[in-house]
């Protein structure tokens, strides 16, 4: 669920940046844009956190052995230090290439082509964060399935039996999925009143893109030299769509659009109350 609330931080950074670029203050251009990278990381950070034991249940709800043999409501925080560890890095790298693509394409282009400008840049600064992100989502979800095991065993297992690229299971329907996010924010979170509109749409994007949440829930689950374990979504959604009908596609609609609604609060009220105490 982390990169809506990127997206939000995205779009105040830029507005931080257009006032202070019209300042002429190098200086303090890179300082306000210094508190904002480390304040939209540590809310992004407070969101996964806070808000991981909703993850947790809608991992387990999306699992092929389903809630209770998944673990239930036991050990509700297991996974979290890949996440935790995982989060800020990738807020970093998405800015980083988000804000070099977005200037590369920007450079004489006509305004009314701004739209495509930000969904092209928004679209490769997933692909590249994403390099970081599925790892530890990876590590994650198994570490929520297997609450017995710790991340440390589920890192050294997935690598002992898969190799690298066992971490990496699930990537295309993991920067298809972020790709829509993406692509929908577009609008400034510079006030509450626009965050209840945010959250209402989150909620409703989060609902919609619930059937590849689940399809790249069983692509990291799956074991090696199953089906699933090919990465292939259309195939994914197939198999749950043939064994659980609607249902299975829905699986875990209602924490994941809780997680995201929340989430957008969380995030907006953290970044600014930290930026304030940076500045």
């Amino acid at each position: 669920m982390g990169m809506c609330f990127l997206e939000m931080f995205r779009v105040k950074q830029n507005c931080f940046c257009i006032s202070l670029i019209l300042s002429h203050n190098f200086i303090e251009v890179l300082i306000i844009l210094c508190c904002a990278v480390l304040a939209g990381g540590v809310a992004g950070v407070c969101v996964d956190l806070i808000l991981f034991p909703l993850d947790t249940v809608k991992t387990r709800l999306q699992s092929p052995q389903g809630f209770r043999k998944a673990g239930g409501f036991r050990g509700i925080y297991a996974g979290v230090p890949s996440t935790a560890i995982g989060s800020f890095p990738n807020a970093a790298v998405f800015f980083i290439t988000y804000e070099n693509v977005k200037s590369m394409l920007h450079h004489g282009s006509a305004s009314y082509l701004a739209p495509a400008t930000h969904m092209v840049a928004a679209s490769l600064a997933e692909v590249v964060a994403c390099l970081i992100r599925v790892p530890s989502e990876v590590v994650k979800q198994r570490a929520q399935v297997s609450p017995s095991s710790s991340t440390l065993q589920i890192l050294s297992r997935t690598l002992y039996h898969e190799g690298i690229q066992g971490l990496y299971r699930g990537y295309k329907s993991t920067v298809l999925r972020e790709d829509l996010w993406s692509w929908k924010q577009g609008h400034v979170v510079d006030s509450w009143q626009s965050a209840v509109c945010g959250a209402f749409a989150g909620g409703f994007a989060a609902a919609v893109t619930t059937p590849l949440d689940v399809a790249k829930t069983r692509i990291m689950l799956a074991k090696a030299g199953s089906s699933n374990a090919s990465g292939n979504v259309l195939a994914a959604l197939g198999s749950i769509w043939r064994t659980q009908g609607l249902l299975g596609l829905f699986a875990g609609v209602v924490p994941r659009m809780a997680g995201i609604s929340l989430g957008g609060f969380i995030f907006l009220g953290t970044y600014e109350k930290t930026r304030q105490l940076l500045l």
